[in-house]
């Protein structure tokens, strides 16, 4: 059987020839069909090129409208942990260079990530807590004046470096798991909350971070003020309330940044869509607002469709959906569908400007983690020594990186039963359609567009973008 007959087969009404590859996206009206499917016996492949034809839909239609169009697109991503900046820094050059060529490039075989996070000292994914201004206890540094990003000069650093001579463009937005702890209420890392009085200087902490990476070459385009700040039992982690991170915004880091002539957007939150009213309290205060870009989420609890509600309530902020994981106890099948169809199809059509998975690499054990950090937490890819295996998060972020750059925008494409789906133009004029089919049967189904449609079937438990 064809290879097209298997996995996506559409009305043709042109064939390139035999033995002549068709091209890689598409040209004088073709449609280039990439595949993944959930039993991961296909993996981001190109499998077919095929044309509209004149006329209407013969089967149920996705209407794609490019003349109808919503927010502008950032990236898609991951956060480049400290323990995945360590793991990738350590591949011997060759490997290194071969490999972000392939994440970050923009070559055939590339997958062109186009936006990252990086943690403000440590995350839970580093091998230890630190801050940039770690004390022996009963020592305090108010004025930041010991403050150092030293840490990250062995292996975060170098390997942004590495990914900026490959795409200057990138975004990095960056998120705190902990101030310094002599800062907090509880002295510690774990848990604890931000004491009042450091409000100022936990804001002169940001500045300088944000000055000290510029130094570096490295700019910081958003920062959110706290991962996860209902989630005190991570290590390092921060109980900071609705209340408690307006008062800091508006007392403290908005007028920092406003002072010292920093650009970089402050994002809100930065945790589950179960909670939409922590944004939305906090937008609801012109003073706050006046210095917010928008909110953050994660979806380990709620609904997606959250997302939508936040935006209903603050239209003129935006939204970014920033961390989901995938686990040592998962598999392929489940992750691929579950994914896509929430953190890629679900934030896009609820207004996200980006989709980010978690970290981008672990090593075989699920290392390195912090004592307390996650344990179980699996990277996009799997690091072992100089040997690199691609995990489920890079197919599923790879979807959508590879064909939809920063600078798109996301286009009109209909319901359809059975068949979750986004659409985009990119800033050269091509058209992205993400089509999601998690049923355990293949579908029919016609894209409709300016007048013309093409007749697909799309096979069971499989996921296709379709770029014209």
């Amino acid at each position: 059987m064809a290879l097209v007959s298997v996995y996506a087969q559409c009305n043709k009404s042109a064939n390139p020839g035999a033995g002549a590859p068709p091209p890689q996206f598409s040209a004088n009206g073709n449609i280039a069909v990439w595949v993944t499917k959930s039993d991961s016996s296909v993996l981001l492949k190109k499998v077919n090129t095929i044309r509209f034809s004149p006329g209407m839909a013969t089967s149920a239609a996705i209407q794609v409208d490019s003349a109808q169009s919503f927010q502008s697109i950032d990236g898609f991503g991951y956060t480049l942990t400290g323990g995945s900046a360590t793991l990738i820094n350590q591949l011997s050059s060759p490997v290194k260079a071969a490999l972000l060529q392939e994440l970050f490039g923009n070559y055939e075989n590339s997958i062109s990530i186009s936006y990252l996070r990086v943690s403000v000292g440590a995350s839970d994914l580093d091998p230890a807590a630190f801050s940039y201004n770690d004390l022996p206890a009963g020592e305090t540094d108010v004025q930041q004046d010991k403050f150092s990003i030293d840490p990250d000069k062995k292996d975060l650093i170098p390997v942004l470096k590495s990914i900026l001579a490959i795409n200057p463009k990138i975004k990095i937005l960056a998120s705190p798991w902990s101030p310094p702890a002599w800062m907090k209420d509880n002295g510690a890392t774990k848990g604890g909350s931000l004491k009042r009085e450091y409000h100022e200087s936990y804001a002169r902490y940001f500045v300088k971070y944000i000055q000290a990476m510029k130094a570096e070459g490295i700019i910081i385009d958003a920062l959110t003020i706290q991962n996860e700040p209902l989630h005190p039992g991570n290590n390092p982690s921060l109980l900071m309330l609705a209340d408690q991170q307006r008062d800091f915004i508006k007392d403290a880091l908005g007028p920092a940044f406003k002072a010292a002539g920093i650009k970089t957007k402050i994002v809100l939150y930065d945790h589950n869509l179960d909670r939409p009213d922590y944004p939305v309290s906090i937008l609801n205060d012109p003073e706050a607002k006046k210095y917010i870009d928008g909110s953050a989420f994660h979806l380990y609890a709620g609904n997606v469709s959250a997302m939508s509600q936040v935006y209903n309530a603050h239209p003129d902020k935006n939204l970014y959906f920033t961390e989901q994981w995938t686990g040592s106890t998962g598999n392929f099948n489940g992750d691929l569908k579950w994914h896509i169809k929430n953190v890629v199809i679900g934030t896009m059509k609820n207004w996200s400007r980006v989709a980010l998975e978690w970290n981008l690499a672990s090593d075989p054990a699920y290392q390195p983690h912090t004592p307390g950090g996650c344990t179980q937490c699996k990277g996009a890819l799997t690091i072992n020594g100089n040997q690199v295996n691609r995990n489920v998060g890079y197919y599923i972020i790879a979807h959508a990186s590879k064909f939809v750059p920063d600078g798109s925008r996301r286009i009109l494409s209909t319901e359809l039963d059975g068949l979750s789906n986004v659409a985009f133009i990119t800033p050269q004029g091509k058209k992205v359609l993400l089509v999601l089919n998690e049923q355990n049967s293949e579908k029919a189904f016609s894209i409709s567009f300016n007048g013309k449609q093409a007749s697909c079937t799309i096979t069971a438990n499989t996921v296709a973008t379709l770029v014209w």
